[in-house]
């Protein structure tokens, strides 16, 4: 065998070895399927979580994978949550179909956007996001025709999923649906970062400069990401719209963007798990603190959010650790 096979059989082994799943994974996957089980009358905040950590899983790959600093992101969840809409008021009621409408036009407008993204600095990339979900949200508040304006999309008719499964209004359905989504699209996106490409990503938010000089074609790659991520938001869009069967600029909005972003300083970027496991925690504190305090709940995130960025994720996560030590310390023999 010559070296060059052997250095390639070595990383095809090595990927291999690190793309395998941990025991924590099994269990992570079996909670979020119990959870149907052990909290049947939480069915609707369990789909909220599962569709809020598909929208930060796009995220993630597009910011903590590939590097692409962005502030408009919703503009990708709110076109598949009207696109699916639409398509749901127009007589396709079959949601899968509507979600894969929502996921071609939430990339087709990826894949144009990442033009603009790609160029200029990150300040640029942020203003350039920004500005496309501003127009995007603009368009939709000016078509009241096609997107219902300032009232919301309203008269939707979403048929059974696989033709077996009606919508109900406990949210069963909705749960099953979202949850099952989310672990398909997971599987997909897992396989992404754990092949060559997912680690070229790497190397290119890295060092881009470096990652050029060894061969690897960055803006391609860059644009790629952003259009898988584009796509994954449209399907969080969609599922938003088919599980609620209401659609308004709310999608559109700036705070959809922010929202996602404070799911992954909590949960943590560039890792799988950090955007699911964000939004369960963003979520259950809006909805805990918003029983409790209905006015102030987002200052008590926010305060819980800077106290995170203060101390920092590693100090809080070396603390339980430090303390079983010292309690296990003192345990007789």
């Amino acid at each position: 065998m010559s070296d060059a096979a052997a250095t390639a059989a070595r990383a095809a082994a090595q990927l291999d070895r690190l793309s395998r799943w941990h025991p924590a994974e099994y269990v992570f996957w079996a909670l979020a399927a119990a959870s149907l089980l052990v909290f049947p009358s939480r069915y609707l905040l369990i789909s909220d979580i599962a569709l809020t950590g598909l929208f930060a899983l796009s995220l993630d790959l597009v910011l903590g994978y590939a590097g692409i600093l962005t502030l408009g992101h919703g503009a990708f969840f709110g076109l598949g949550a009207y696109v699916a809409g639409i398509a749901a008021t127009h007589g396709l009621r079959d949601p899968l179909l509507g979600m894969a409408l929502a996921c071609a036009a939430a990339a087709l407008l990826g894949a144009a956007t990442s033009l603009l993204v790609l160029r200029g600095s990150d300040l640029t990339r942020l203003m350039v996001t920004l500005g496309v979900a501003a127009v995007l949200l603009e368009v939709a508040n000016r078509l009241p025709a096609l997107t219902g304006g300032a009232d919301g999309l309203q008269g939707m008719d979403v048929g059974p999923v696989l033709g077996l499964l009606p919508f109900d209004l406990a949210g069963r359905t909705a749960a099953v649906y979202s949850l099952a989504t989310l672990f398909a699209v997971f599987l997909i996106v897992r396989r992404i970062v754990h092949s060559p490409f997912g680690w070229s990503l790497r190397a290119v938010r890295a060092n881009p400069l470096r990652a050029a000089s060894i061969g690897i074609a960055v803006d391609a790659r860059l644009s790629v990401a952003y259009t898988i991520g584009a796509a994954i938001a449209g399907i969080a869009g969609a599922l938003l719209a088919q599980t609620t069967q209401f659609v308004s600029l709310d999608g559109l909005a700036f705070h959809r963007s922010a929202d996602v972003l404070l799911v992954l300083v909590i949960g943590g970027v560039g890792w799988l798990y950090g955007g699911l496991i964000g939004a369960v925690l963003f979520k259950l504190m809006q909805d805990q603190l918003a029983t409790i305090t209905p006015q102030y709940w987002e200052f008590w995130i926010g305060l819980v959010l800077v106290a995170l960025v203060l101390i920092g994720r590693e100090r809080l996560a070396a603390w339980p650790r430090a303390l079983w030590r010292r309690v296990a310390g003192r345990q007789p023999a």
